[in-house]
């Protein structure tokens, strides 16, 4: 199936991805460890099925050196032994906070006190940011039906 809608091509859409897309580069500029904005952004896309960005952030992690065994063990994060304390809590935040409406509390207090211990007032600013934005993404792709396939690793770097 094709997309349905190219956001881009279409005048509103583009003013108001322009935006969307300056709220991005203020988390892409945080503190917040650039290999975790990338597991985070990978694991709530999986969560929610966008191709688009599954594809992109996996390709982005390839790019930056991370090793296969680690983009490919992000959906199964629990399981492995590959990830720091700190990219588990992350990864941890990034499902309850994509899950929302599966759990009544969204991020539970025991996520919310891991993720505390290991990032500091701004990162922690940065990942809620994140896990918004990567939701709000995946939803207008999954909405206008973008493919994965197709991403250039840095497409989105300025």
């Amino acid at each position: 199936m094709d997309s349905r809608f190219d956001l881009n091509s279409n005048e509103l859409g583009a003013k108001l991805g322009k935006r969307f897309a300056a709220v991005s580069l203020v988390i892409k500029g945080s503190t917040l460890p650039k290999v975790t904005q990338e597991l985070v952004s990978l694991r709530a896309s999986q969560l929610n099925g966008c191709g688009f960005c599954v594809d992109a952030h996996a390709k982005d992690l390839a790019a930056a050196g991370e090793p296969a065994v680690r983009v490919n063990l992000v959906a199964a994060w629990r399981e492995s032994t590959v990830f720091t304390e700190a990219e588990r809590a992350a990864l941890a935040f990034a499902e309850e906070g994509s899950r929302v409406a599966d759990a009544h509390q969204g991020v539970s207090d025991e996520t919310w006190s891991r993720v505390r211990e290991h990032y500091d007032d701004d990162q922690v600013a940065a990942l809620v940011y994140l896990v918004a934005m990567i939701n709000a993404a995946n939803r207008l792709l999954v909405i206008t039906h973008t493919k994965g396939g197709s991403y250039q690793t840095g497409t989105f770097d300025d």
